[in-house]
């Protein structure tokens, strides 16, 4: 029996709000976290999420955690995997709101940057960390511009998160993941006047700098003043 889109799309949206949900219940069963200002969450229209960087599980805890919806990038191997294990995690990895993209291609990040500003001003959640890649050292590294550019193009709420302890979940290059409590502060928005796509660079830097100011004062790290050198291997 065939269906009509309408009935296609509610089919999925409630799938992806189920696989969410039973995430939510599972983390807040096995790690006990401690969640302070979700309240402080968008209830309606989009939004960005600017968090400090620990762990590679740190996109799925926000989007378990958080009241609506965030879309984060992920390594497009994570949607065209095969078999069971593939579909499984293609089915998750959708379901929280994980946008696919090919990080070999240099153009990869810009590309994926000027969807998430596509998918907020839709009016939807997007996430986003402004050190590019997770701390291994546990210290809060300069942001680079692609958040400040992301503020200033759609004008859009900037939501700021600090996570605490979430690389003792999975150390880094180990594939085993150890339940244990973290924090995650969610800060009062932050609003830049929109100045659309093509914006001065100070804008850019400036809107930077009072994201990561934010981010600092929940997080609780020592700062670094220069950028994150990434690890040898694409980091997550």
């Amino acid at each position: 029996m065939s269906t009509t889109p309408e009935a296609q799309e509610s089919e999925r949206v409630a799938t992806n709000d189920a696989v969410r949900k039973a995430f939510e219940i599972a983390v807040k069963l096995s790690c006990r976290p401690v969640l302070t200002g979700l309240e402080n969450t968008p209830a309606e229209g989009g939004f960005i999420v600017a968090s400090n960087h620990l762990s590679f599980l740190d996109s799925v805890l926000i989007q378990a955690l958080f009241p609506r919806t965030v879309s984060f990038f992920a390594k497009a191997e994570y949607f065209n995997q095969t078999g069971v294990k593939g579909r499984a995690m293609k089915l998750f990895f959708e379901s929280v709101g994980s946008v696919p993209v090919e990080r070999q291609r240099q153009s990869a990040s810009v590309e994926a940057l000027f969807h998430l500003g596509t998918i907020a001003e839709a009016g939807h959640g997007v996430g986003i960390y402004p050190e590019g890649t997770r701390s291994r050292d546990g210290r809060l590294y300069r942001g680079k511009n692609g958040v400040g550019w992301l503020a200033v193009a759609t004008g859009l709420p900037v939501v700021p998160v600090g996570l605490r302890g979430t690389e003792a979940l999975q150390k880094p290059d180990s594939r085993m993941i150890r339940p244990t409590k973290f924090e995650m502060h969610v800060g009062e928005p932050l609003q830049f006047p929109k100045q659309g796509k093509k914006h001065p660079l100070p804008a850019r830097r400036a809107a930077t700098e009072q994201i990561m100011d934010a981010i600092a004062g929940l997080s609780g790290q020592e700062r670094v003043a220069r950028y994150n050198a990434p690890p040898a291997e694409a980091d997550g």
